[in-house]
């Protein structure tokens, strides 16, 4: 797993920004460094990817040079997702994109939830690079169960996982059901409450991003 703030830099500014409950009021600033964050993280994971050498023509001669031939397919999870998503839109450009819609069967229960998904937008997925991009693991079951439902779709080459901030239980769940999976994060908080919300957490990402839902 890669822990993107395990080494102090501007990225820890944005996470702090991220949680705390003054900045938070600014909804165009928590998405605004929801999106840096998502950049700093596309890039990590671009380092990773496999490239081919080549060279282009400047205006006066030619440069050797690295280039990606093949695309990653970007996948997210509504709508939550969306800011941390538009990161790695930023810089994997040419990237196809896949939508999930998921949301918890009983949001107030405590521990006994399932999740539920009721929309898919893929394309395929067979022999490619995905990366599966949710801003908050809490338990973990949203995400394994999006990629499951993929599946359908092809089965990925490589499969890389990027969460804002997960909890230590939602890291060992994916670990279990998705032994195959990268992980990348930005920090990792060891606990979650009754409501398996993640502590110290952000909150509630989609809310904070866009308005709180009723």
């Amino acid at each position: 797993m890669f822990i993107l703030t395990s080494t102090p830099s501007v990225a820890s500014q944005f996470i702090a920004e991220l949680r705390d409950v003054h900045v938070q009021q600014d909804s165009m600033r928590f998405r605004k460094n929801m999106e840096r964050l998502g950049e700093l993280l596309a890039y990590e994971v671009s380092k990773v990817m496999e490239y081919e050498k080549g060279n282009v023509v400047t205006p006066l001669g030619k440069a050797d040079t690295w280039t990606l031939p093949n695309q990653p397919v970007l996948a997210t999870v509504l709508r939550a997702g969306l800011p941390l998503f538009q990161g790695f839109m930023n810089y994997f450009d040419k990237a196809e994109s896949a939508f999930i819609g998921a949301y918890r069967t009983s949001p107030d229960a405590e521990y006994a939830f399932d999740i539920e998904l009721n929309y898919i937008a893929a394309p395929n997925l067979h022999n490619k690079t995905l990366i599966l991009i949710d801003p908050m693991l809490a338990t973990g079951k949203s995400i394994v169960k999006a990629w499951q439902a993929l599946l359908k779709y092809g089965k990925p080459q490589h499969t890389h996982i990027v969460s804002a901030i997960p909890s230590r239980q939602g890291v060992d769940y994916v670990y279990t059901h998705l032994p195959e999976c990268q992980l990348w994060v930005g920090a990792v908080d060891e606990h979650m409450n009754s409501k398996s919300y993640i502590v110290p957490g952000l909150g509630d990402a989609g809310d904070l991003s866009f308005g709180e839902k009723i």
